[in-house]
C-alpha cells in the first residue's frame, strides 16, 4: 500500500509543484494586479499541501514518530513566518516570503530523506536566520546612513573572510571554514553580502576614475584571498558580481571587457596553478573515462538525474546516497533522481521568479545605493544558483558551491536568508520612494492649478 502511495504521489507532487511555479509569474502581469491577493494565498495552499504530501510519505518509510514532530515544528516555523511579515510588514513582497519559504520546505524534505540529525541542525539554522531576517526590513528603512560606511564595509568583510587563515579549518580541498561552539562556519557566504553594501557605498556617489581604481583593487583583494585560501567558487561569484555592479554604477562596457578580459586570463591561471582545479576540470570533460577517481561524482550525478526520469523514483525509492557529498553540493541530483525532472525544472523556474523580482526591484529603485545593493545581490543569488546546478549537470566544471536554501550549509542558508530580508528592505523603501515621488508630484500640480499661478 505504501507503494502505491509513493507512485501517485510522483505525478501529484509534479502537478502541484508546476502549479505553484505557474502562480509564480502570473504575478508579473499587470492583468492579474487587482488578484494578487488570491494568487499568494493559492501559492500557500500548494506549498504546504507539498510538504505534508512529502512527510507522510517520510513518517510511512520510517515509521518515526520524530518525523511527524519535525514536521509540525516546520508547519508552525512557516505559518508564523507568513502571518508575522503579513502582520509587521503590510506592503511586503509576498512572493519573496512565499518563496523563501517553499525552498526552504524542500530543502528539509530532501535533507529529511538523506540525513535526519542535519535536517535538524539546519532546522534550528533556519529559525534563527528567520528571526533575524524579520528585523532587517526595519532596519533598512530606518537607516539612513549606511552609504557613507563604505570604508568599514570594505574592512570588516576583508576581515572577515581572512579569519579562516587564523581559526579555519580544511574542508574538500579548500581552507574556507571556521568552527563555532560545534557550528561550522563559512566566513565567504555572510562577507558576500558586506562586500555588495561596500561596493554600492563606493560607487553610489561617485565613480570617476581614481574612485573606481580604489574600489577595483580592494576587490581584487578579496578576490585573491579566497583564491589563497582555495575557495574558488567563491571568487568566481565576488568576481562576476563585481562587474555587474561596477557596469550599472558607470555604464561603461569598457570596465566591463576589461573585467572579463582579466578574469579569462585568470581561469588559465588557476587551472595552471591548481590541482583540485585540473582535477574538476578533468572531471568535466570526459567523467566516463575517469569514473573510478576523478569522474566518479559527476557521473553519479548524471546517473541520478538520468534514473529519475520526468517524475521521479519516489522519495526513498532512489540511491542518491551514493552520490559523494550529495547533502551539499550534490542535492539538486537527489531531488531530480526521487522528484523528478519535472519538480526539478519546477524548482528552477521558482528561484528563477526570485532572481526576477530581485532585479525588478532594483530597476525601479531610485537611490544609486540601494540600487546598487539589489543589482549585486541579485547578482550573487543568480551566479551561486548557475554555478551550482551547472556543476551537477555538467554544463560547467563543478565548483563545490551550495543551492540556495535547500543544500545542507548553515552559512548558506543565513547568508540566503539574510539577502531575501534585505531585498524585502529595499523593496519597501521603494515603495515609500514611490510614495514621496507621487506626493510631491500632487503637490507640484495642485500649485500650477492654484488661480494666481494661472496668470
Amino acid at each position: 500500500m505504501v507503494n502505491v502511495i509513493i507512485h501517485v504521489s510522483k505525478y501529484i507532487l509534479a502537478i502541484l509543484a508546476a502549479s505553484y511555479a505557474m502562480k509564480c509569474f502570473t504575478v508579473f502581469s499587470d492583468r492579474h494586479e487587482d488578484d494578487r491577493g488570491h494568487v499568494y494565498i493559492v501559492q500557500n495552499v500548494l506549498m504546504f499541501l507539498i510538504h505534508f504530501i512529502c512527510y507522510l510519505i517520510i513518517y510511512l518509510m520510517t515509521r518515526d514518530i520524530k518525523m511527524l514532530y519535525f514536521y509540525g515544528a516546520q508547519f508552525v516555523l512557516f505559518l508564523a513566518t507568513l502571518i508575522i511579515y503579513g502582520t509587521v510588514y503590510k506592503n511586503a513582497s509576498r512572493l519573496i516570503v512565499n518563496n523563501m519559504c517553499y525552498l526552504l520546505m524542500v530543502g528539509f524534505v530532501i535533507l529529511t530523506r538523506l540525513d535526519f540529525s542535519m535536517a535538524v541542525r539546519q532546522f534550528m539554522i533556519a529559525v534563527a536566520a528567520v528571526c533575524v531576517s524579520l528585523v532587517i526590513p526595519a532596519f533598512m528603512l530606518r537607516m539612513r546612513m549606511v552609504d557613507k560606511w563604505g570604508i568599514f564595509f570594505g574592512v570588516f568583510g576583508f576581515l572577515l573572510i581572512a579569519s579562516v587563515f587564523v581559526f579555519g579549518r580544511s574542508m574538500y580541498g579548500a581552507t574556507n571554514w571556521i568552527s563555532i561552539g560545534g557550528f561550522s562556519l563559512q566566513p565567504s557566504e555572510l562577507a558576500k553580502i558586506i562586500f555588495v553594501f561596500f561596493v554600492a557605498a563606493m560607487l553610489a556617489r561617485n565613480t570617476e576614475f581614481k574612485r573606481i581604481v580604489i574600489t577595483t583593487a580592494a576587490a581584487a583583494a578579496y578576490v585573491l584571498i579566497l583564491v589563497a585560501e582555495n575557495d574558488l567558487g567563491a571568487a568566481l561569484i565576488f568576481f562576476v558580481t563585481y562587474l555587474v555592479m561596477l557596469y550599472v554604477a558607470t555604464r561603461q562596457f569598457r570596465y566591463m571587457a576589461l573585467g572579463l578580459g582579466a578574469g579569462s586570463g585568470a581561469a588559465v591561471m588557476a587551472y595552471k596553478l591548481f590541482g583540485h582545479v585540473q582535477v574538476r576540470v578533468t572531471a568535466w570533460k570526459d567523467p566516463w573515462g575517469h569514473y573510478n577517481d576523478a569522474g566518479y561524482q559527476i557521473a553519479q550525478s548524471l546517473f541520478a538525474i538520468g534514473t529519475g526520469g520526468w517524475f521521479g523514483m519516489g522519495l526513498f525509492k532512489g540511491k542518491p546516497d551514493t552520490i559523494p557529498v550529495v547533502v551539499s553540493d550534490f542535492v539538486f541530483s537527489a531531488i531530480s533522481e526521487e522528484m523528478g525532472a519535472l519538480f526539478a525544472i519546477c524548482l528552477i523556474l521558482v528561484y528563477f521568479s526570485c532572481f526576477l523580482m530581485f532585479i525588478n526591484i532594483s530597476l525601479q529603485l531610485v537611490k544609486p545605493f540601494y540600487k546598487l545593493i539589489a543589482m549585486g545581490l541579485s547578482t550573487a543569488y543568480g551566479i551561486q544558483l548557475f554555478l551550482c546546478i551547472g556543476g551537477v549537470t555538467k554544463l560547467i566544471p563543478h565548483t563545490g558551491v551550495t543551492m540556495p536554501l535547500i543544500s545542507y550549509g548553515g552559512s548558506s542558508v543565513l547568508s540566503t536568508i539574510i539577502i531575501f530580508a534585505v531585498i524585502q528592505g529595499l523593496y519597501l523603501l521603494r515603495q515609500r520612494e514611490g510614495y514621496i515621488l507621487e506626493k510631491r508630484r500632487e503637490e507640484r500640480l495642485n500649485q500650477e492649478d492654484r488661480p494666481e499661478n494661472k496668470y
